[in-house]
């Protein structure tokens, strides 16, 4: 799982027990992957996505994905009051994931299962609370 030697980097500092389900968060997390081949497999990416949003109990509205000249892949999932996409970077063994988590969607659960589909080197996670009021 998470590597200590970079540990989650956290805007509004909660912690993971700390968050309410009723609190909408951001989560910016940037994965650096040894196998780059998955950067470039749109199927696979898309299959990390949908596990995530099943695992954070989230309702799936549509998705969408692109495959650039160079292989890089953007993918989203349209989710019920949020979304997950993915973004990435092949030539620097890189993906930019960003989540929107409101209500009974559990990000942490997303996040946790995007880790272990990706299985990074090194992971930066920032969760930042956001104004609903």
């Amino acid at each position: 799982m998470r590597d200590p030697r970079f540990p989650m980097t956290d805007s509004s500092n909660p912690s993971a027990e700390e968050i309410n389900v009723d609190e909408l968060c951001s989560y910016a997390v940037d994965v650096w992957v040894s196998d780059h081949s998955i950067l470039t497999d749109e199927q696979r990416l898309l299959k990390v996505l949908r596990t995530a949003a099943e695992k954070g109990n989230a309702t799936v509205l549509g998705e969408a994905s692109h495959i650039f000249p160079n292989g890089a892949v953007t993918a989203i999932l349209l989710l019920s009051a949020s979304h997950l996409s993915i973004h990435t970077w092949p030539e620097f063994s890189l993906a930019n994931i960003d989540l929107l988590a409101y209500g009974r969607l559990n990000g942490e659960r997303m996040m946790q299962s995007v880790e272990v589909g990706l299985s990074p080197t090194r992971i930066n996670v920032t969760r930042m609370l956001r104004a609903v009021h």
